[in-house]
């Protein structure tokens, strides 16, 4: 165990900073392992006391500290940081460090990716770059200057506009920014290389040119043009949805390899994971397009919600988070399909952040206690936070939304804020009491809402009974009622939709369901309706309500609410995965059911719906998804009725597959929203023709593709399907595609993820490939995240192998890069909803690693939680 247990620290405990920096002057002279740093801070008391001023600092070695330019020893070093006393009101603190780049594999602070120089500061890396007040209430100007070997580094960038350069005569050369605008330390940005530079410009609606410029590895120029489309469709819809124009002379992105996280909103310098900029036909799928889309927005849209306005403390990161991820999802609705992406993200909430919520590291979307920051970087924080805000704007409209998010921005502008200041912003500009809907941004789990109904028919009343519950979890016993928007339509046997009355008046569809019961009752109501309940999922909730197979066909094939179309289809799977699981002990297989059957014969029939929304409705929930619907369960057995659902739906409706593939087949590849539909539909139905063992037809497409989604969606069903041509197309993909690590990452991925007792084995070979790193979390997370986290069946095998195999890497990695051991650990704690052969498993292996004698803080928070 360690020798030190981690300190438990408490949103409650916030206090403001002793003092404050007004502006910072960094000169960096750069080498691989002896970085020189010297940091002039402006610093001034912040208030009245005699509190000595404490700067935070890791790995760092110290060189000189003077105040007001006289060297001075009046300091102590701790393990933490650094300490001065007896400081004056207001003084000039020249610091100067040195540290190593190379040598920094926990890629936080500076460090080197490749041949290049960068940095990664959020949540708390600034303080391994110099001693500083390394909190996001602390806002400086920052001015950087840069020197480095002209001919190894050409481009020296940072933050802010380029304000000075010059060459010396050593072959060294030093470039100078300008950071107009204040910003917190975990926003400083550094990369010094040599790229080949995608160039630009955009003209603001006020008429400022911005210069764009996106900086990649050489030889990737041609992959980084549906990155600069995205930054410039990024810059115009923020400025039309939200009157938001860019600030300074200049955006820059730079694409690199090593990168624990997928970008960082930088003020004016975004450091970007590659996976999320580079991009062609050949190399990039449909999806990665759009993942690029979603990313380059979600950094840009930062600007205003996150570093113009920033969080007052860490416990408030979902203000920035979960807003700027409801801009970026509805950026991409705006230019997409808005159901599709609507299902995409439930996706997500319904399974992994479920999951979350119902697992040890469970917390609100404004946790009250942390040990390590870092791991509340989670869904529940953005994706949980991003459905927060969606709910506002349900409560609120569009109109109203937009002027409450124009008063935030208007009222904090260089400010650092709380969850608290955006909600009463929200409130003002509305007029809505938002006091029982604040309870979201405190309470941890998912709440259930059970719907009853009762129609009478001799006065033509329907009542619903709407009740709320949110189960206990690990942080919080106790659940008080939240403020839930429920979206509710009402349609007739014949699936025609009802006018919503109720006291003699048309009501709206959103339902304010605020206490732990309530009736809601609707007049006029002719015969029985079907509720359409939760449209466009209007709350991330649970729900319970006696659907019958007729009643979600309907809804499947009439509802005027695309997403409830999908749900009910959903919905339909769900039901038909519980009742074959009571029946999975019987000697004899179950029946596919018929009105699942039906269902789909239904959809692939309907001319009428949109092809990517049919493709969506046609894909089976995943396990992690299916998980959630029980409280113990065997996942051999449910793995089992998952892919006999699956079989059983190739071999029933294979003349339907067959043409849906024909129907679908598109001449040459665009990246046009029509076409991705074309392609989402045909892959699916290759899917389902893979395991009904149309191998010639895989064979042919894997051959004849002209893009990357195709090559894959054929490997993939070949890999599913077991098909003898799966390890010949493995071998080919490899031989085409070892020189590109981001490309090959996909190979690692399918491998991790395919069924078959060979697949541990197999991982553990790749974990020897000459492409494979521990030390690049891509490689990382595409070989052990995906076996770990998406092959729950081997994962979880009975002998505890894959346990093992997970455990051995994050040995390795809790030294090395805590960050990506963290997020790799989350499979191992999730286990409450295993059996308990497979939970003892876990435990011991768990109890392993909370043995290691140095665990960082990073694991041993979530596996103490967990063991708990």
């Amino acid at each position: 165990m360690t020798q030190t247990k981690p300190q438990v620290q408490y949103r409650d405990d916030y206090q403001p900073p002793h003092y404050w920096i007004d502006t910072l002057d960094l000169d960096v002279q750069l080498h691989d392992s002896a970085t020189e740093v010297v940091a002039i801070s402006r610093i001034r008391r912040n208030g009245e006391h005699s509190e000595p001023l404490e700067l935070d600092g890791e790995q760092l070695e110290l060189l000189q500290v003077a105040i007001n330019g006289v060297d001075t020893s009046q300091y102590q070093q701790t393990g933490s940081g650094l300490v001065l006393s007896q400081v004056p009101q207001e003084f000039v603190l020249t610091i100067r460090t040195r540290i190593s780049p190379a040598a920094n594999t926990a890629l936080e602070g500076l460090y080197k990716s490749g041949n290049a120089f960068c940095t990664q500061c959020e949540a708390q890396g600034f303080r391994r770059i110099t001693y500083y007040l390394d909190r996001p209430d602390v806002l400086a100007r920052f001015s950087t200057r840069i020197t480095a070997d002209a001919g190894l580094y050409p481009y020296l960038l940072s933050n802010g506009n380029r304000v000075g350069q010059g060459r010396f005569d050593d072959g060294r050369h030093w470039v100078q920014w300008q950071d107009p605008f204040p910003k917190p330390a975990y926003l400083f940005a550094l990369v010094a290389g040599d790229f080949d530079v995608l160039r630009d410009s955009f003209t603001t609606h006020s008429g400022r040119a911005v210069a764009l410029e996106i900086y990649v590895d050489k030889g990737n120029l041609h992959r980084a043009g549906h990155a600069m489309d995205s930054l410039k469709a990024s810059m115009a819809w923020d400025e039309q949805r939200c009157h938001l124009e860019y600030d300074l002379d200049i955006y820059m992105i730079v694409a690199v390899d090593f990168f624990n996280m997928g970008a960082m909103e930088n003020k004016g310098l975004n450091v970007f994971n590659a996976k999320f900029v580079l991009a062609d036909a050949h190399t990039a799928t449909d999806n990665d397009y759009l993942d690029i889309e979603r990313v380059i927005g979600h950094e840009y849209f930062h600007n205003w919600t996150g570093n113009r306005v920033t969080c007052r403390d860490w416990f408030q990161l979902s203000l920035k988070e979960g807003l700027t991820v409801f801009r970026d999802q509805e950026f991409s609705s705006d230019l997409g399909s808005r159901t599709v992406n609507r299902i995409r993200n439930v996706r997500i909430i319904r399974g992994p952040q479920f999951a979350e919520d119902a697992g040890p590291m469970a917390h609100p979307i404004r946790p009250d206690a942390v040990i390590e920051m870092n791991n509340f970087y989670t869904l529940t924080v953005y994706e949980k936070g991003s459905e927060v805000i969606r709910m506002l704007h349900t409560l609120l409209g569009e109109q109203a939304f937009q002027r409450g998010l124009a008063l935030y921005l208007q009222r904090h502008d260089g400010e650092a804020a709380t969850c608290d200041d955006f909600v009463a912003a929200m409130s003002e500009a509305s007029g809505r009491d938002l006091s029982r809907f604040k309870r979201w941004y405190g309470q941890s789990g998912t709440p259930v809402l059970t719907v009853t109904d009762d129609y009478d028919a001799a006065r033509e009343r329907y009542t619903l009974t709407v009740r709320q519950h949110t189960p206990a979890t690990l942080d919080q016993q106790e659940k008080l009622p939240l403020h839930i928007p429920l979206s509710l339509a009402l349609y007739t046997a014949q699936g025609e939709p009802l006018t919503l009355m109720a006291e003699g008046r048309s009501v709206g569809p959103v339902l304010d369901v605020m206490e732990a019961e309530q009736q809601f009752v609707f007049e006029q109501v002719p015969s029985r309706p079907t509720p359409a309940l939760l449209q466009g999922f209007s709350a991330p909730v649970k729900l319970n309500y006696g659907y019958t197979d007729e009643q979600l066909a309907l809804l499947a094939r009439c509802c005027l609410d695309e997403f409830v179309r999908w749900d009910a289809v959903q919905m339909l799977i769900n039901k038909s995965v519980v009742a074959h699981l009571a029946q999975a002990q019987r000697p004899e297989a179950p029946a596919l059911p018929r009105a699942l059957v039906e269902v789909f014969r239904a959809i692939l029939e309907d001319a009428s719906l949109d092809r990517a929304l049919k493709a969506e409705m046609l894909t089976l929930p995943d396990l992690g998804s299916l998980l959630e619907l029980f409280e113990r369960v065997d996942i051999d057995v449910l793995a089992r009725v998952h892919e006999g659902l699956q079989q059983g739906l190739a071999d029933a409706l294979h003349p339907l597959w067959q043409q849906a593939y024909a129907d679908n087949l598109t001449p040459a590849y665009r990246i046009e929203h029509q076409d991705m539909a074309r392609r989402a539909l045909k892959n699916v139905a290759l899917g389902y023709l893979a395991l009904a063992g149309d191998e010639a037809l895989v064979q042919q497409q894997y051959h004849q593709a002209d893009n990357m989604t195709d090559t894959l969606a054929a490997m993939k069903g070949a890999v599913r399907a077991g098909l003898e041509g799966g390890q010949a197309m493995l071998a080919d993909f490899e031989n085409r595609w070892r020189h590109d690590g981001l490309v090959l990452d996909n190979w690692f991925r399918l491998q991790a993820t395919a069924p078959g007792e060979g697949t541990l084995e197999r991982v553990k070979d790749l974990m020897q490939h000459p492409t494979f790193s521990l030390s690049n979390p891509n490689r990382v997370r595409a070989l052990i995240g995906a076996f770990a986290g998406a092959n729950p069946v081997q994962f979880h095998r009975r002998d505890g192998a894959g346990y093992d195999l997970l455990v051995s890497v994050l040995e390795q990695l809790n030294h090395s890069n805590p960050q990506v051991a963290s997020r790799l650990v989350t499979p191992l704690i999730q286990f409450a909803r295993l059996d308990d052969t497979r939970q003892a498993m876990i435990r011991s292996r768990l109890q392993r690693l909370m043995a290691l004698p140095e665990l960082s803080r990073d694991l041993f928070e979530k596996i103490s939680k967990a063991l708990a």
